[in-house]
């Protein structure tokens, strides 16, 4: 979007699921232009439904991400955000706003149109892309040798994910980005991957191939977001280590220059009362297995329990972000001036 006075930096986000817009309705306060790169790889709930009726990516992360960026007024978010409840059969379970974006999508014929007609009601203060162009479909090889195909399948096998891929609905490799993506991966400044589910909200966007490339060749800073919790059949036992692990290998080099992580204990009731048991324990630490990596630590109380859940904290992280947009010179990747430091 247009604003009167050239923001000072380029922050790209790359992610999808909740943890996303946690980090998005903090960072649209800086002095930055901020892009969000949202993962079309979602085959569950309203988004999943839609994207088999209706030639579309799957809309929900993309919702969920202009509600964060929207500056509109708190009535229009909500009716946005609104989901019809089981009552109405047909429309159950469906978000306005997924409708809305499916709906000018065919009127239009364009994705990036009918996401930047919506962007001008809404007042987003930034950019919002999807990753590619069209759906894609999510792999899973585990390690016992079995494939699980769509994103909203893999955890439900609870076995150890070796690798994931993503395909087009044609059953070829995802070479190709949105437009726009990699120009907004290689003139950012700093780069946020996360936070959200390693192998379902993030990897798919790193694995077209487009995205991949670009995020192991720009000169910005790259920052993960470590999650605060495991997760049932993605990431059981996994350390902060383990998660940039396996960043690393699916895109065969260390890219990531700096990893966020939590230190406040999540009370144990919370961990006892989780319905779904889809986030079993916290994450552990391995410090110095982040620091072989070459990564830079930051260390903080990151959490926030709120509606029931376990968060991120907005404010803290994107302290710490504006500290790096600040501090950093981002500009020329691994220069000697930007040391890898211990724990801070």
């Amino acid at each position: 979007m247009t604003h009167a006075n050239k923001p000072r930096y380029k922050v790209a986000v790359i992610g999808g699921g909740t943890g996303l817009p946690v980090i998005l309705r903090g960072l649209k306060n800086l002095d930055a232009h901020i892009t969000a790169i949202v993962t079309v790889a979602d085959d569950g709930g309203s988004s999943g439904v839609i994207r088999d009726y209706i030639n579309v990516v799957p809309p929900g992360d993309i919702r969920n991400c202009m509600c964060a960026l929207s500056e509109a007024d708190s009535t229009l978010i909500d009716l946005f955000q609104y989901r019809f409840n089981t009552d109405d059969d047909f429309f159950s379970g469906h978000a306005i706003g997924n409708l809305l974006i499916a709906a000018l999508k065919e009127m239009k014929g364009s994705l990036s149109e009918s996401i930047e007609i919506l962007s001008k009601y809404m007042h987003i203060k930034g950019d919002i892309l999807p990753a590619a162009p069209e759906p894609l479909i999510l792999n899973a090889l585990f390690e016992d040798g079995t494939i699980a195909v769509g994103e909203s399948k893999i955890a439900l096998h609870r076995k150890k994910i070796q690798e994931v891929n993503v395909m087009t609905i044609e059953g070829e490799n995802a070479i190709a980005a949105a437009p726009n993506v990699v120009n907004a991966i290689m003139e950012a400044d700093l780069i946020v991957l996360g936070p959200g589910s390693l192998y379902t909200s993030i990897l798919p966007n790193l694995m077209i191939k487009e995205i991949g490339e670009a995020v192991n060749s720009t000169q910005a800073h790259v920052v993960y977001i470590c999650n605060i919790m495991t997760q049932l059949g993605e990431t059981e036992n996994f350390t902060d280590a383990d998660h940039v692990e396996v960043l690393h290998n699916h895109l065969g080099g260390t890219f990531i220059d700096t990893v966020l992580v939590n230190t406040t204990e999540v009370p144990a009731d919370y961990i006892i009362n989780q319905p779904n048991e889809e986030y079993l324990l916290q994450v552990k630490h391995d410090f110095d297995g982040l620091r072989r990596q070459g990564c830079r630590v930051i260390s903080s109380e990151f959490l926030s329990m709120k509606a029931g859940g376990a968060y991120h904290d907005t404010d803290k992280v994107v302290e710490e972000l504006k500290h790096l947009l600040e501090t950093a010179k981002l500009n020329i990747k691994n220069q000697n001036s930007w040391n890898k430091c211990p724990i801070s």
